[in-house]
């Protein structure tokens, strides 16, 4: 299950733990990623709060936390080479991973549909 914000934000479920990135119009708006910096395992995250930062020649950009949850697992390749984010946002370019707190919390985000027309 594809789920996103309107701050740009990816997330796939599986289980209780959830993948989440920027999402490939992120991606192309950012333009080429230079810098990331992503959350330290184990770190407790707030919905709608900073969790990242990705840093292009553009702008640097927070990444928000879509749902509360702990972290359980950072993409280090991603942080190595900001290039896998810029080009596969959504699939080898994913920042972190995190256990939900709440599964419910899901419901509030939006579904690819209404991100493309969010997006248009």
């Amino acid at each position: 299950m594809l789920k996103f914000t309107d701050e740009h934000e990816w997330l796939r479920c599986n289980g209780d733990i959830a993948t989440i990135g920027i999402t490939t119009h992120a991606a192309e708006q950012l333009g080429d990623l230079v810098f990331i910096e992503l959350p330290k395992v184990g770190a407790m995250l707030k919905k709608g709060k900073a969790a990242a930062v990705v840093e292009s020649v553009k702008a640097a950009s927070d990444v928000y936390a879509p749902v509360d949850g702990e972290v359980t697992e950072v993409n280090e390749a991603a942080a190595a080479d900001p290039a896998i984010v810029s080009a596969d946002p959504q699939g080898n370019g994913w920042l972190y991973r995190l256990r939900l707190a709440d599964a419910s919390a899901l419901n509030g985000l939006m579904d690819e549909a209404a991100y493309r027309a969010l997006t248009g």
